[in-house]
């Protein structure tokens, strides 16, 4: 189910108390963002921004040397810094998404060491929960190798699943 303007008419009857939506930067997840405190603001709802981060994985800062004969040995990481660059990341999403820090939902920020779609599905756990991610556009091989957030979030998360196109980001 996607969101645009409006909250999709499955949720409307659904007792909503965590708003649990996965950021990074892409056109996705501040798309992602800003349904999700959208739906947590006309709710009354706790906003958790999750960005999650994978040791080893070099778009999360691991370095890995290509010449090696074993190259998915992790030569170098620190994951305080990932921790601390995660939260970063977090409040910058939220500052181009809302203007600052939205004063009016509560909002815990949550920089967990694991795979994405991992995390997401064991924050999002309690009765009132919901999930919100968004898509990535891309060719299906991209998919294929990164894995999609947003199907395995759909197909294991024992709550609703709101999955947000880049596209509705301009909707308003």
């Amino acid at each position: 189910m996607s969101l645009a303007s409006a909250e999709p008419a499955a949720l409307s009857a659904t007792a909503i108390k965590r708003v649990v939506v996965g950021v990074d930067d892409s056109p996705g997840g501040l798309a992602a963002l800003a349904a999700a405190t959208r739906l947590a603001r006309a709710r009354d709802a706790e906003l958790v921004a999750v960005r999650a981060w994978t040791l080893g994985l070099p778009r999360h800062g691991g370095r890995r040397m290509r010449r090696l004969r074993h190259p998915h040995v992790i030569l170098n990481f620190s994951g305080s810094e990932q921790n601390a660059a995660s939260s970063v990341l977090v409040r910058r999403a939220l500052r181009a998404v809302t203007g600052g820090m939205p004063v009016e939902v509560p909002l815990r920020i949550e920089t967990p060491q694991a795979d994405p779609a991992l995390a997401l599905t064991r924050t999002a756990c309690r009765p009132g929960d919901v999930i919100v991610v968004g898509t990535r556009s891309g060719h299906p091989v991209q998919r294929l190798i990164h894995g999609s957030v947003s199907s395995y979030c759909w197909r294991h998360a024992s709550c609703p699943v709101l999955v947000v196109p880049a596209a509705a980001a301009h909707a308003g």
